[in-house]
């Protein structure tokens, strides 16, 4: 089966009643969790951006709870799906400052961890990536908002 590109799938949806588009997205809801996930933040939450953030931030402290700090090992696999689970989240976003916001409070927990993740080279390089690829996100937004998001990294790096 050949997938069609997203410009072919939107002229075909043009063509569509309001009733076989209902279909079609509770048929995607169905098929998949992230499309269920995407569909629920779209609906749902997408007009309450600060509250969405907060939302994930709450499931982040669920998973940064049930981390194994017995062994660095099972610290960075569970770390590394926490990563993944922010980079799903901040996807459904389409705004910037949440991605931003959500890899900042990630950095912040990362920190507050015990044993320490910077007695871990892999784990102290993972963070490092992360605070960069914050500075590089942070640089593409307004200069208010540059500002506040420097203010809490240097808090980060101290």
């Amino acid at each position: 089966m050949k997938i069609e590109s997203i410009v072919t799938i939107k002229k075909e949806l043009k063509h569509l009643s309001q009733e076989e588009l209902l279909e079609l997205c509770l048929r995607l809801g169905k098929f998949k969790k992230e499309n269920k996930a995407l569909l629920t933040y779209l609906l749902f939450e997408s007009h309450d951006e600060d509250g969405y953030i907060a939302s994930v931030k709450a499931s982040l402290d669920n998973l940064f709870e049930g981390i194994n700090t017995d062994s660095y090992f099972y610290m960075k696999k569970t770390i590394r799906k926490i990563l993944r689970e922010i980079r799903v989240y901040s996807r459904y976003s389409l705004k910037k400052t949440t991605e931003v916001e959500l890899l900042l409070y990630f950095c912040e927990r990362m920190n507050e961890l015990k044993p320490s993740i910077h007695r871990n080279t892999t784990l102290s390089n993972l963070y490092e990536r992360q605070v960069l690829s914050v500075k590089k996100k942070i640089k593409v937004l307004h200069e208010d908002l540059q500002y506040d998001y420097n203010l809490q990294l240097e808090n980060l790096e101290r």
